[in-house]
């Protein structure tokens, strides 16, 4: 028994290991048999079993987000494939100190971890690793990318969008490596690169190019020649620009993808065959471009987002690589000071990625230049070497100050030709700065205005900077643990100092109530560096003083009583500049208490399909700023990923106030709520959206005294906004029915995805809340058509929604599909507001599939050696589409469907499936799989592939008793032959 016992324990789940009970069960044995063998084998429990795996995952969700909620950390487990309560986290979160101080000596963990971190790293098959951004905005692209190449038998065409310089060409250069590394393609297949803008004006001389000629085709045409198209067989062809590929050329190609055929120019009888994968690039609207025939042919569309709608942290990658391969071509090291790294991160690229590394390539030939001409050791790049519009990125600071700080530390950076890592330098001790602000604010001053910069932002500037300076100064302070004792500082500062100081020091505790032992050190020192400039005969101008007196008044009254105890204690006169930095140390330790708030209301569009860039541009020029951003979701895109970015992107735009959300559907209100939970960021969301609503949010959000909820109640005006967190008390008036309205929503997975939809539905539709329900129904439930009869007999069901039609006649049935695709609500909507409720009328004539009858050796894969759960999917969708079971469109269905939500069944099993839609007649493939795979955080050991229509509610009925009993899941997983499964499901009493 003991050795079972730790065969099972070796391969339980990690993250949910067997219990002593559970292990009972699985050994047929007493639950204390269990536990005295475990103890005596030296196993701990199953809590101590997951605890080191558990505590690894907390840790890392925290370093993302170190405020997560309790309830929200526990969200965020769970979705990594455990299964615990918010009491295990707060209890995990409590122990987590502790193991980070012991884990140094945790040696088998150690290893475990070490074999924990290979098996769930991804394949070595990663040629998009170099991607910056790979894990991170661009993760949900890549994985189309990734699926497009893996796609049976050759992969899927692809038209890759997006904005000039945004990395289309890079995509598909990663995505030729990737095929060939999956061995989807020959080592030594070429990648054929066209440019259809290079033979725009010539369009024979294009077709030529593309498919070549035989001789006398054309003047000139001397010899037969072979085209790309030819050169590109067994490989992939890059086509960039292709919007300007003329009707014909796309004929062509729509013929080519369609019969794998086509002819050289000149040729009349003769059709060649070739096996090419296309992968088109375009920066147009291809549904305006490109000919329906040809367009309908690229099943695969992947839009990159621009460089502005990409986190900061990795546009500062981006930078450090572009000027890491100018070090590898100057063979010289080049330092990059902090001011131009916070221009290249903060300008204005509309160029995106491709004009940001002309921009660096300009900036590292002007300081290349300085580097032979002054024969420095390394290249410099400062704000002088930068573009005139790169440095206007300075500008931008303010309202990006927190994360700046962050990405850019307090330091400058050196990069060099090699591997070597980036070295920071410039770190300042505790109390240099104040002895350098001076010095500081002049050299920035003959620095800007040598760039021709007016006097006004040359302040603005100047200003932001230093107080951003304070800031760090007074964090120095707060974080030194062990602080300059007051002897030690009277050697640097003198006694009269001290004194002076220790005075000033209780006007502003008893006047502002701030703690004064921080602001002694620091305006002892600033004050020192004050007299000895004094002495001197220089006087200093206070770039902030305008702002500071109007805007920090009590501040500056103050300080003005600071300076005067100052001036006659230390027998010197100081000027209102002077009070002005005072002022400006002063306000660093009131800013928290007051929390101001600056800046503009954010305006954010976010629509399905390609209409939110659009509306953004237009008002953005119309009122010349670039304030409006925008968010296009594509259809095929799932919630999570849509929100994801729309996270990333308020964090960015929000200024302080708030930001506005202008969305295109109802499905999308909710994210303002979401987006406000998940960052504090305040928002509001309206649900009705065209060019001129948001040319005048966007008027209204740059005024200086703009308001969130003043622009939003105004712009609403007859619009009803939705949002639970600021929920309009208007309801749409409940009219009295003998019956209540409702909704039911199944799925095929079970009842909890049925409860998804409904979460879904109850946003979609809240303004109808007291006059309908939402009632979820598993379709594994055999009894599901008399629960709808039940449900019929007390409400009056307008519709069901959901992944499966069970075929209810005279109930509408509206697809999850149409709901995430927008047309699907305005349908429900209209099904809610109509009184006419016909009775139900289920259809019996109909024949009703059994699981026997959908399972077959053709369809059946047994001891499958797979390591991915995307593997899985396209070899067991192989078999279903060569044996005519599905269209070609359903193995995206699948991939589609699968991030949406977890398609698991029972334990070690899983049901993945798609739309109904794409099934030409019902059928199940099966995969036994030689080892367990992780699905999405749970260990899989076999899989059934869903292709099923309404005439299958009797089978999935039989598939879910089956499954429930655990003894059927280790009879199936023991066959090793399609005989002894089907053998199984005949001697289960359902199977008959």
């Amino acid at each position: 028994m003991e050795k079972k016992l730790i065969e099972l324990i070796n391969k339980e789940n990690n993250r949910n290991p067997y219990t002593d009970s559970e292990l009972s069960k699985l050994l047929n044995v007493r639950r204390e048999l269990v536990t005295l063998s475990r103890q005596k084998l030296g196993i701990p429990d199953s809590r101590e079993r997951r605890k080191r795996v558990l505590l690894k995952t907390i840790d890392e969700i925290l370093h993302m987000d170190k405020n997560i909620s309790e309830r929200e950390l526990t969200k965020e487990v769970n979705k990594r494939g455990f299964d615990i309560s918010r009491h295990t986290i707060r209890q995990s979160r409590k122990e987590l100190k502790d193991y980070k101080k012991n884990q140094l000596n945790m040696v088998n963990n150690d290893l475990e971890e070490t074999i924990e971190k290979i098996r769930l790293e991804p394949s070595n098959k990663f040629s998009f690793k170099n991607i910056i951004g790979a894990q991170g905005s661009l993760k949900p692209f890549i994985q189309l990318a990734k699926a497009a190449m893996l796609y049976p038998p050759h992969g899927l065409h692809t038209l890759i969008l997006g904005a000039t310089g945004v990395g289309k060409s890079e995509l598909a250069i990663a995505m030729y490596e990737f095929s060939k590394l999956s061995n989807m393609i020959k080592d030594n297949a070429p990648f054929i690169v066209f440019n259809c803008a290079d033979y725009a004006d010539n369009p024979q001389l294009l077709m030529a190019q593309l498919f070549g000629y035989v001789k006398g085709a054309f003047t000139g045409a001397d010899i037969d020649k072979e085209g790309l198209v030819e050169k590109a067989d067994g490989s992939l062809l890059f086509l960039d620009e292709v919007h300007r590929l003329p009707p014909k050329g796309q004929e062509l190609l729509f013929y080519l993808i369609d019969k794998g055929k086509f002819r050289r120019l000149g040729e009349t009888e003769i059709e060649r065959k070739v096996q090419v994968t296309i992968l088109a690039a375009t920066t147009e609207n291809p549904d305006s471009i490109l000919l329906n025939t040809f367009r309908r042919r690229i099943p695969m569309t992947i839009q990159l987002p621009p460089l502005d709608k990409r986190p900061l942290k990795e546009r500062l990658e981006i930078i450090k690589e572009f000027i890491r391969k100018e070090a590898s071509r100057t063979h010289s090291a080049i330092k990059i000071c902090k001011d131009a790294l916070k221009a290249f991160l903060l300008y204005d690229c509309p160029g995106n990625i491709g004009q940001l590394r002309s921009d660096i390539q300009v900036s590292c030939a002007r300081s290349f230049l300085n580097h032979v001409v002054n024969k420095s050791k390394i290249m410099r790049i400062t704000i002088n070497e930068l573009p005139s519009d790169t440095k206007k990125g300075l500008l931008k600071i303010k309202n990006n100050r927190i994360e700046i700080q962050r990405l850019t530390i307090d330091s400058n950076i050196i990069i060099h030709p090699d591997n070597k890592p980036d070295k920071i330098v410039g770190n300042e001790g505790i109390y240099i700065f104040p002895n350098e602000i001076y010095k500081y604010i002049e050299d920035r001053y003959n620095d800007l205005q040598n760039q021709d910069m007016n006097q006004e932002i040359i302040n603005y500037i100047i200003g932001n900077e230093i107080e951003e300076k304070l800031e760090k100064l007074i964090k120095k302070v707060e974080d030194n643990i062990r602080p300059i004792e007051k002897k030690d500082l009277i050697k640097i500062v003198g006694i009269e100092v001290i004194n002076a100081v220790e005075k000033i020091i209780k006007i502003a505790k008893w006047k502002l109530g701030i703690d004064a032992g921080k602001l002694y050190y620091v305006l002892a020192v600033h004050l020192s560096t004050t007299i000895e400039r004094i002495s001197k005969g220089k006087m200093i101008r206070n770039p902030q003083l305008s702002k500071i007196k109007k805007e920090y008044e009590h501040e500056f009254k103050i300080a003005l009583e600071m300076t005067e105890v100052l001036e006659e204690e230390l027998d010197i006169q100081l000027s209102e500049d002077e009070a002005g930095f005072i002022t400006m140390y002063l306000r660093m330790m009131t800013k928290e208490k007051e929390a101001e708030i600056e800046g503009r209301v954010g305006v954010v569009i976010i629509s399905h399909g390609k209409v939110a860039n659009g509306m953004a541009d237009v008002a953005n020029r119309l009122l010349g700023v670039a304030h409006a951003k925008s968010i296009e979701m594509s259809l095929d895109e799932s919630p999570e990923i849509a929100l994801e970015r729309s996270i990333d992107i308020v964090k960015n735009v929000d200024e302080g106030k708030g930001v506005l959300l202008l969305v295109d559907m109802g499905s999308l209100i909710t994210f303002g709520e979401i987006i406000t939970q998940k960052t504090g960021i305040r928002t509001r969301s309206l649900n009705r959206t065209d060019t001129v609503m948001v040319i005048e949010a966007v008027r209204r959000s740059i005024l200086p005294d703009a308001d969130l909820d003043e622009i939003a109640d105004t712009l609403e005006e007859k619009t009803k906004y939705i949002s639970r967190l600021t929920n309009s008390n208007k309801k749409i008036e409940n009219r009295s029915f003998k019956k209540r309205k409702a909704i039911i929503t199944v799925c095929i997975t079970g009842q909890g995805s049925a409860q998804k939809i409904k979460e879904l539905l109850e946003n979609v539709t809240s303004e109808y809340e007291d006059s309908i329900r939402i009632i979820p129904i598993g379709v594994l439930e055999s009894n599901m058509k008399n629960i709808v009869l039940n449900i019929q007999s007390k409400n009056h069901v307008v519709a069901i929604v959901g992944t499966v039609n069970p075929n209810m006649n005279n109930i509408p049935f509206i697809s999850l599909e149409d709901i995430a695709k927008g047309n699907g609500v305005n349908r429900l909507k209209n099904l809610i507001e109509n009184d006419d409720i016909k009775t139900i009328d289920i259809k019996k004539d109909r024949y009703e599939y059994r699981l026997l009858d959908l399972i077959h050796s053709s369809l059946t894969i047994l001891n499958g050696n797979f390591k991915y759960k995307e593997e899985v999917i396209f070899e067991l969708s192989k078999l279903l589409i060569e044996n005519k079971y599905v269209k070609e469109g359903f193995i995206y269905s699948v991939l589609t469907r699968e991030e949406m939500a977890p398609t698991f069944l029972t334990e070690g099993v899983v049901i993945p499936h798609a739309n109904p839609s794409y099934v030409l007649k019902p059928g199940i493939a099966l995969g036994k799989l030689k080892r367990e795979i992780y699905w999405d955080g749970k260990r899989i050991k076999f899989v059934m592939m869903l292709a099923l229509t309404s005439q299958c509610m009797k089978a999935m009925g039989e598939i879910y008793d089956f499954f429930q009993d655990r003894n059927n899941f280790m009879n199936i997983i023991e066959q090793n032959r399609f005989e002894g499964i089907r053998n199984v499901l005949l001697t289960y009493k359902g199977g008959n």
